[in-house]
């Protein structure tokens, strides 16, 4: 049954004033995030709203491939949401410093980010590659207007996949950067104010952050979508998600492919 488009575009705008303001909102407050089938039309009618008024979207950013972290969060199967122009940062070098007053209650992920030069016909592993023109490391900053982090998967997937921005580091050409074997074995070590906090693998990620690309190629062709030639696609925590507070200093460092770590401030 399809939802109530009443009901989809109170909660559209539920969503955006929370997200546009900062502000959280209760769980309850949201009339069809009841099912996944309902949460994505409210994700629509969002992504409708934001292109209306002149964002553009660049790529998508999949979440909860990280299979490390489904019990902590009570959500089982990955998610996707759109990246805008407006949350999209290519950095120039490997330091970045972010203004957290504008998300609501943010995280940290650390992730492996692709562009593509070419939409992918099917998710198999060398289909996904070649139409891989770069890879880079970056960092997804994450929101929850839900307080404390409280939510089930399909309210996740009505509030934009959690997407609040994301950082790309230097883009590095897909065989200069890695392979597909090296992408499955890398690991990730991220610190806090000069204090290891976590450690994360590539496998973690559905197996490959190639592999989480996949699964997004799969999920949309079952919608009748493909991405588009040129997107930005992250793939996806290689950690559990950081709580982030002003006056901190992450740094991640990357072993396993030629990738260089990032620094980022916060305030």
């Amino acid at each position: 049954m399809n939802p109530d488009p009443r009901r989809v575009r109170q909660d559209a705008d539920t969503i955006l004033e929370a997200c546009d303001r900062a502000r959280p909102v209760a769980p309850e407050a949201l009339a069809c995030a009841d099912t996944l089938a309902n949460a994505q039309a409210v994700q629509d009618e969002v992504v409708a709203r934001r292109a209306a008024r002149g964002e553009r979207p660049l790529g998508f950013k999949i979440g909860f491939t990280n299979r490390t972290i489904w019990d902590l969060y009570g959500v089982h199967h990955p998610i996707w949401g759109p990246v805008w122009d407006t949350t999209l940062t290519l950095l120039d070098g490997t330091a970045a410093r972010v203004a957290l007053a504008r998300f609501v209650e943010p995280r940290l992920e650390p992730e492996i980010v692709f562009g593509l030069s070419a939409s992918p016909e099917s998710a198999e592993p060398e289909t996904l590659w070649r139409c891989v023109e770069w890879v880079a490391h970056g960092f997804e900053i994450v929101q929850s207007p839900f307080p404390g982090w409280k939510f089930t998967a399909a309210q996740t997937v009505a509030v934009q996949a959690l997407h609040g921005a994301l950082l790309v580091g230097p883009r590095r050409a897909r065989d200069a950067a890695a392979t597909p074997e090296s992408l499955a074995a890398l690991t990730l070590t991220l610190s806090l104010d000069g204090l290891e906090v976590a450690r994360g693998q590539g496998d973690f990620v559905l197996g490959s952050p190639l592999m989480a690309l996949g699964h997004l190629v799969s999920e949309l062709s079952l919608r009748g979508r493909r991405i588009p030639p040129g997107s930005v696609i992250t793939t996806g925590t290689l950690t559990d998600a950081q709580p982030l507070r002003p006056g901190q200093h992450w740094q991640t460092s990357l072993a396993g492919v030629d990738l260089p770590g990032l620094v980022l401030d916060t305030e």
